[in-house]
């Protein structure tokens, strides 16, 4: 198993059907507690654990989820009141290393998640089918569909959980 990709890499390149939209959204709206239920019970101890060698211990896995899906929850805002905006990646090795991410508890982040994805299932269920075919272009990435970014971050909360429960079974925790 590949510790860093334990549900598979994401696929740009895969087209997105429409009547695949309502499960990746129920994916969006299932992430965080997906993402609560994989820390449940941990010690500071186990959260300060690496989920791999040489990768982020759990905590700092946690505090990267909210930091990854506001910064998608601003793209699908801008892609839907600008004509194919340009939005800037960050480094988000950098924003792990930082204190927040490294000691501050794994709660703020949860909540954080909970109160972000209820705003954006709500914007989700009520955009047109021609919403997600709108785009922006990604500094690292390219040209990216709506479509195709809600499909992205439904992986990405499944990746991430994946992340920290592949760790808890292999500590046995």
């Amino acid at each position: 198993m590949d510790l860093s990709y334990p549900i598979g890499r994401f696929d740009f390149s895969k087209p997105v059907p429409p009547d695949a939209r309502p499960l990746l959204i129920a994916e969006i709206e299932a992430a965080p507690a997906r993402l609560r239920e994989a820390v449940r019970g941990l010690s500071d101890q186990q959260l300060d654990t690496p989920y791999r060698p040489g990768g982020w211990t759990v905590r700092q896995v946690v505090h990267h989820v909210p930091d990854s899906h506001m910064n998608s929850y601003i793209r699908f805002h801008l892609a839907l009141t600008e004509e194919e905006p340009a939005v800037k990646g960050y480094d988000e090795k950098k924003w792990a290393e930082l204190p927040d991410a490294r000691t501050g508890p794994v709660e703020i982040s949860l909540a954080l998640l909970d109160g972000l994805h209820t705003r954006w299932v709500a914007l989700l269920r009520n955009l047109a089918e021609s919403d997600f075919e709108r785009r922006f272009r990604h500094s690292e990435i390219g040209t990216v569909r709506l479509d195709t970014n809600l499909a992205l971050y439904a992986w990405h909360g499944r990746h991430h959980a994946a992340h920290i429960t592949g760790l808890r079974e292999r500590m046995g925790w």
